[in-house]
């Protein structure tokens, strides 16, 4: 492989970067403007600052738990941006209080009174309330919520108790009336019952916090309660498997969860804005947490429990359901089709959620499970939903019925690892072979592979995708997958899976681009063949981060290619500077669906290469995980991934541009173009067209 060019001298500095976490971070101040937007239904935007709030807490637990540790280590190491770890928390610090104040702020100041004008009243004060709903709270106290708590003093005999990573907890100070000793107490409120407890009607809901908070008495009682105060605190969860030291990767991970629910250290403490300076200087001290890693909250503490409201059942307050389409080609009338007849007539390009998973991935694999000639399924496991997932059931099925089954299940997908090992262990038992990837990489690509014996000998089935095998999120993300009965591709996906299962040197591939062995050196190639005057790149993923891809893609602006990235997440390329980066337009899409999927185009015109997979252009994708790329060939499929690129392209409505500084812009509206909903539109328009 050639060198990668040499930067320009003005920014050689790393300056012609920016910061992985500061990117990521305005990629949540866009989740939270979605919030904001008043013209989405109301519990839309409720949703948003759940699922703001819940990013948050996921990135605290894990990047800004990994830049604490190299800080105590000593490591002034700059990233390639050119921040050091210190650097680089004091400004996520500043970043994250501010956008965790505008979330809190909008939802007391506009979200709160916007809930009770349709009936939805968050009671954050007992006061108030008559007699008869206070009975009912003090019954509900005494019969649900009193047996489970265990208050916790600190004294002498009594030491500080360790405080659960994410957990919501109220800080006491009790004055004995006979000593007049001030002691300090702890209660947790209890994960397992609901976070608001719902007044006869339904339409008025106290935090479970204020019901204790209000019954605190009964838990210390002839002692004086001083007073009260909610907080919250977040641990490191980036704990690392020693695989090289593990003899079984399935206990090695067991313990893994033991230590992060146990013993990681605290990177977040957070608090309301009323808590006494006396209480705070306690946690703060006990906890062994600095000033700048409090923050302080106006209002409801953990605003993620706010999905309890999403759930709701007013659709009124909701965007319209809606329901994916079947692809003509796999629908025949009432009956399911022979998937496998239609795939040996031509690929099929599945597009989630506008296209149905049901009906599209899950059948493939249930139709294997169930036909007599297939002789063996193949399939990769990253997150799926729950036990009861359709995939989960066909494979299980599957091996019930004497096929060949192997499910290579990743234990090592962060915050899915418990799943993951009940479910191992249930296709286990079922007589499913369950293997657990390749030491010192995870397995992150999506592929599935069908051998079934036919006439003529056997011919190999495969789908290959961008997304998890996962009902759930394949209503909630976007993803793209191809169903295939190619035979250079089910070879390639032989090869890999004996690769991920055995013992194997298999590097090179027909068709598949695979890392971590050549996809790297793939993509710079396919990146360097487009740089020219007339050249043409269009890239559409989650992430941008790799400094190596980054300037390769500036090589071919500055040769005269014409670059468009649509980029959901984290981006770490300037576009827009001029002699370096001045043809590269860089947009991102935030809106109902979680853009997942990624698209590769290189070219225009006639000679123009697809490719779709599951790698993002990460250091940790291309070098330290096995990831699938597949080409697209057939012109009909191309044209379908052409037209998914172009609509996004010309999306005014739920689109943002990013400026050579690192701000993100609103794009302004003026045709009311929404991707997704146009997405949406074509989906039915394609499956009227195909009717009768």
């Amino acid at each position: 492989m050639d060198a990668i060019a040499s930067p320009p001298e003005e920014f050689a500095d790393g300056s012609r970067f920016l910061n992985r976490e500061l990117s990521w971070l305005e990629f949540n101040a866009r989740v939270l403007a979605l919030a904001e937007d008043a013209s989405l239904p109301l519990l839309e935007r409720v949703k948003f600052v759940a699922i703001f709030a819940n990013n948050l807490d996921e990135f605290f637990q894990v990047r800004v738990a990994g830049l604490q540790e190299q800080v105590e280590a000593g490591v002034v190491k700059a990233a390639f941006d050119g921040r050091t770890p210190e650097e680089q928390l004091a400004g996520i610090r500043e970043r994250s209080q501010e956008l965790a104040t505008r979330a809190a702020e909008l939802f007391a100041a506009e979200l709160v009174p916007a809930l009770e004008k349709e009936r939805i009243r968050i009671v954050r004060s007992l006061e108030g309330l008559d007699p008869a709903e206070v009975e009912f709270l003090d019954q509900e106290f005494a019969e649900r919520i009193f047996p489970v708590l265990t208050p916790l003093s600190v004294d002498p005999a009594h030491p500080f108790p360790y405080i659960s990573s994410l957990s919501l907890n109220l800080a006491a100070i009790v004055r004995d009336p006979m000593t007049g000793v001030r002691r300090f107490a702890r209660v947790k409120v209890p994960p397992l019952l609901p976070r608001f407890v719902a007044l006869p009607g339904g339409e008025r809901f106290v935090p479970l916090e204020v019901v204790i908070a209000s019954h605190l008495d009964s838990l210390f009682p002839g002692m004086e309660l001083v007073t009260h105060h909610a907080f919250r605190v977040t641990r490191d969860a980036d704990v690392e498997v020693e695989e090289d030291e593990a003899a079984d990767l399935l206990e090695a991970i067991q313990s893994v969860l033991r230590r992060r629910r146990r013993g990681a250290s605290p990177v977040r403490l957070e608090v309301d804005e009323t808590m006494s300076p006396e209480v705070l200087e306690r946690l703060r001290r006990e906890l062994d947490l600095q000033e700048q890693e409090v923050f302080v909250t106006p209002g409801l503490l953990d605003l993620g429990a706010l999905w309890a409201f999403v759930a709701l059942e007013r659709p009124e307050l909701k965007h319209a359901p809606w329901v994916p389409v079947t692809q003509p080609r796999l629908a025949d009338g009432e009956a399911a089709p022979d998937l496998f007849e239609v795939l040996r007539a031509g690929d099929v390009l599945v597009h989630h959620p506008y296209d149905s998973f049901s009906s599209s991935v899950e059948a493939f694999v249930e139709q294997a499970a169930h036909d007599p000639a297939v002789l063996a399924i193949k399939q990769t496991l990253y997150r799926t939903s729950t036990q009861e997932s359709p995939i989960l059931r066909a494979l299980i099925r599957a091996a019930e019925l004497g096929k060949q089954v192997v499910a290579l299940v990743e234990l090592k997908a962060r915050f899915d690892e418990e799943a993951n090992i009940t479910y191992a262990r249930e296709l286990e038992q079922a007589g499913v072979h369950v293997v657990y990837g390749v030491v010192g990489l995870k397995t992150h690509a999506k592929v599935s592979l069908v051998v079934r014996r036919e006439e003529g000998g056997v011919r190999r089935y495969a789908h290959v995708g961008t997304g998890n095998y996962n009902p759930v999120t394949a209503k909630l993300y976007e993803d793209i997958g191809l169903l295939t009965a190619d035979p250079e591709i089910g070879a390639d996906l032989t090869d890999l899976f004996n690769l991920l299962t055995g013992y194997s040197r298999q590097r090179e591939y027909r068709t598949l681009l695979v890392a971590p062995h050549y996809l790297r050196a793939d993509m710079l190639e396919l990146i360097r063949e487009q740089s020219r005057d007339g050249g043409r790149i269009v890239l559409k993923m989650n992430s941008l981060v790799d400094p190596d891809m980054i300037d390769e893609l500036y090589e071919a602006s500055k040769a005269g290619a014409e670059i468009d990235l649509i980029i959901r997440g984290i981006c770490c390329l300037r576009p827009g500077i001029p002699g370096l980066s001045d043809r590269i337009r860089v947009r991102s899409l935030v809106g109902r669906y979680l853009e997942h999927s990624r698209i590769f185009r290189f070219g225009d015109r006639e000679d123009v290469a697809h490719y779709i997979g599951s790698a993002d252009l990460m250091q940790r994708n291309l070098d330290r995980r096995v990831e699938a790329l597949v080409p697209v060939s057939d012109p009909a499929l191309t044209a379908r991934l052409d037209q998914v690129l172009e609509v996004q392209l010309v999306d005014d409505t739920l689109a943002w541009t990013l400026g050579s500084e690192g701000a993100w812009t609103k794009v302004r509206s003026e045709r009311g173009i929404d991707a997704q909903q146009r997405l949406q539109e074509i989906a039915v328009e394609r499956a009227r067209a195909a009717s009768p």
